[in-house]
C-alpha cells in the first residue's frame, strides 16, 4: 500500500464549503434556508423559451472557446447601455462557466507563484482557494461595519496601502459586495486605481450583483474610471441578474492582452460553456430597462420585509446597499463564535444562515465571528417563516 496522501497539497486544507454545510444541516432538520444565496424562484419565462427553442433549433456542440457571438456583442451592448463603457466584443470578451470559473481563469491567467494578491474581506470564498491553487500570496484588507464616523462598511486606507506592495500583482474588488453589501463609491475606486498605477497591479472587478443595488448607492463599473480602466478584468454573470443560478453562465470583460490572458487559462478549464444558455443569455441582456428596474423593485421590498423581520426579533442588522444578504449582529447571544451561533440557529430555531466568519484569513477572522449572513433572495412566503421562527425563539437567547 502507498503512503503517499491521497490529497494534493493545494487542497489539503480545504473542506466542504459551509454553503454546503449548511443547507446539508438546514434539510436535515427541515430548517427555512436562508444560508446559500440563490433565488428558490425562476427568472422571466422568455428567457427560458429562448434556451429551449435554441436546443429544439439543434444549438447543441461546442460553442467558440471564447463564447458565441450573439452573446458576446450582447454583453458588449448591455455594457455601452448601463455604464457607458465601449466593449469590443471580438477582442475583449470570453463567456465562462459561471463567475466561479471567470475568477480561476483570471487569476490562472495573470498571477504566478509567490506573488501576491490583495482582497477585501470578508471574501466569497473561491479567491481563497484560488489563490493557494497558483501558489500565491493572498494579503487581506478587513472592511469595517458602519460606526460614528463612517455610514456605510469602509476601510482603513493605510491598510490598503500597507498591503500592497512591489510583489502585489492583482487587486480583487467585489462591488457590490458580498456578504456586507457595500458598493464601493468612485472616489474609493480612484483612490484604489492610482495606488494600483504606482504599483502596476491589475485588478479583477467582481460585479455579479451589478443589477441588485439600493438607492441613493449606485453601481459605478470599476473598468471605467480612467485610472482602471487599461488594468481591470471585469468577472460577472447571468445567475444573480436574471435568477438563474444553475445555468453557469459567466464572462468577463477586459483590455485585449489582458482578455488573451485570461482567455488561455479558459480554454484548458472548461474550453467552451453551454451554448444554449449562452443563446438565452444573449436575449436576457436584451430585455428592456423595465425588466432591470422590477429587478431592484423586487429586491428592495425583500430585503425591507426581511430586515424589518430580524430587527423585531432583536437583531442588529446592516442594510445593506447591494447583493442580497443581510448582515446581523449576534453580539449578546451568548456563543462562544458566528459558528456555534448559526448551528444553533439551524438546528434549534429551525432557520439556517451562514457564519462570516468562513470568508477572512486568520488573521482578522475574528472580525466575522460577530455576525450571521442571512440571504433575501426568497419567496415572501419563507421569508416570512423564517421571521416567524426568529421571532418566536431568538428573544429568550439574548443575555
Amino acid at each position: 500500500m502507498s503512503s503517499r496522501p491521497v490529497l494534493s497539497q493545494r487542497v489539503s486544507r480545504f473542506g466542504t464549503t459551509v454553503f454546503s454545510e449548511f443547507s446539508a444541516l438546514a434539510l436535515k432538520h427541515q430548517a427555512v434556508n436562508l444560508g446559500q444565496g440563490f433565488p428558490d424562484f425562476d427568472g422571466p419565462d422568455a428567457i427560458k423559451e429562448a434556451a429551449w427553442k435554441a436546443i429544439q433549433g439543434g444549438v447543441n456542440q461546442y460553442a467558440p472557446g471564447v463564447g458565441a457571438k450573439d452573446l458576446r456583442v450582447a454583453i458588449a451592448e448591455h455594457s455601452q447601455r448601463f455604464y457607458g463603457h465601449a466593449v469590443d466584443p471580438d477582442t475583449m470578451v470570453s463567456v465562462t462557466s459561471g463567475a466561479t470559473e471567470a475568477i480561476l481563469d483570471v487569476i490562472l491567467g495573470l498571477v504566478d507563484p509567490g506573488d501576491e494578491v490583495v482582497a477585501f474581506e470578508p471574501f466569497y470564498d473561491s479567491y481563497d482557494a484560488n489563490i493557494t491553487f497558483v501558489g500565491a500570496t493572498p494579503r487581506y484588507v478587513p472592511l469595517r461595519p458602519p460606526d460614528a464616523a463612517h455610514a456605510t462598511w469602509w476601510f482603513d486606507r493605510d491598510e490598503v496601502k500597507a498591503a500592497i506592495g512591489p510583489r502585489t500583482r492583482l487587486l480583487i474588488l467585489n462591488s457590490p459586495h458580498n456578504p456586507t453589501g457595500k458598493v464601493f463609491t468612485r472616489e474609493e475606486l480612484e483612490f484604489l486605481g492610482n495606488l494600483c498605477a504606482e504599483y502596476d497591479v491589475k485588478v479583477l472587478a467582481d460585479e455579479v450583483y451589478e443589477h441588485i443595488v439600493f438607492g441613493p448607492a449606485r453601481h459605478i463599473r470599476a473598468a471605467t474610471v480612467p485610472v482602471l480602466a487599461d488594468r481591470t478584468v471585469t468577472v460577472s454573470s447571468a445567475g444573480k441578474s436574471f435568477s438563474l443560478t444553475g445555468w453557469k453562465i459567466g464572462w468577463i470583460i477586459a483590455p485585449p492582452a489582458l482578455r488573451d490572458a485570461v482567455q488561455r487559462a479558459h480554454q484548458f478549464v472548461t474550453f467552451a460553456t453551454a451554448s444554449p444558455f449562452q443563446a438565452a443569455m444573449a436575449v436576457a441582456l436584451r430585455l428592456p430597462d423595465s425588466y432591470f428596474q422590477e429587478l431592484t423593485a423586487l429586491y428592495t421590498e425583500k430585503r425591507e420585509r426581511l430586515l424589518t423581520g430580524l430587527r423585531a426579533a432583536g437583531l442588529k442588522v446592516y442594510s445593506p446597499e447591494g447583493s442580497y444578504f443581510i448582515l446581523a449582529d449576534i453580539a449578546g447571544y451568548g456563543f462562544a463564535d458566528d459558528v456555534a451561533f448559526c448551528r444553533h440557529l439551524v438546528t434549534e430555531v429551525g432557520v439556517a444562515a451562514i457564519p462570516p466568519s468562513v470568508f477572512y484569513g486568520p488573521e482578522h477572522r475574528h472580525l466575522g465571528q460577530g455576525f450571521a449572513r442571512f440571504a433575501f433572495c426568497k419567496s415572501e412566503g419563507v421569508l416570512d417563516e423564517a421571521v416567524r421562527r426568529l421571532g418566536a425563539k431568538l428573544p429568550a437567547l439574548k443575555r
